[in-house]
């Protein structure tokens, strides 16, 4: 399976784009907005495309083209204001959907934020990257897309252990990075997770064993 990574060059994406590299199951593209990224990557023997994910859904589909599948993980990242929150986490991720489906990619996978589904829970310092991750999930909803939507607490940029908690709905908490990336590399083919949205934070259960639960 061949799968596009936006946002490869996050924290989280970097993550998962080894996961996949070191797998046999799947064949990461990193999906980049800078030509010293993806120079980066090919360096590494990854796949990469450059994609402006402020650039029309044709563009951005030309990066996708021969996918089976898409990540998105990117975002506008938190020194931005939010007009780049708004072209980047919630338009850019609609742009994205809207591309996999102009060439036939089936199934998506976005990265949220824990609660973002429900507005009564936002965090009142990040309204305007909650609301974007809200309607950016709505649409992925909508979209006819095989998708899953995970909701992770707060990142951490620390070891992952392998053991999370993951529900509809948890309570505040936090998760290593690579840990997220796990739970983004057991869900691509877990059909459990197919069309369902989870809260993600660490726990005590194994990652593959705790979204077979939800």
């Amino acid at each position: 399976m061949k799968v596009a990574v936006v946002g490869a060059n996050g924290r989280i994406g970097r993550h998962l784009i080894k996961l996949l590299d070191d797998s046999e199951q799947f064949n990461p593209n990193a999906i980049v907005r800078k030509e010293d990224q993806a120079r980066s990557f090919k360096e590494e023997g990854i796949a990469a495309s450059l994609v402006d994910l402020e650039a029309s859904v044709e563009q951005i589909s030309e990066g996708l083209r021969g996918a089976d599948a898409v990540v998105f993980t990117a975002g506008s990242g938190g020194a931005t204001d939010s007009d780049k929150t708004l072209l980047v986490d919630l338009d850019g991720a609609v742009k994205t959907m809207e591309a996999a489906k102009q060439v036939d990619i089936k199934r998506f996978i976005i990265v949220s934020a824990l609660q973002a589904h429900h507005r009564e829970n936002w965090n009142e310092s990040l309204l305007p990257y909650y609301a974007a991750k809200h309607y950016a999930d709505k649409e992925l909803e909508r979209s006819g897309l095989t998708y899953t939507i995970i909701r992770p607490g707060g990142l951490l940029n620390e070891n992952g252990t392998g053991k999370v908690s993951a529900a509809e709905n948890l309570s505040r908490g936090s998760i290593p990075r690579e840990d997220v990336a796990k739970a983004i590399y057991a869900s691509l083919t877990e059909e459990h997770t197919y069309n369902r949205g989870f809260d993600l934070i660490s726990g005590t259960k194994p990652i593959e064993e705790a979204i077979k639960e939800i």
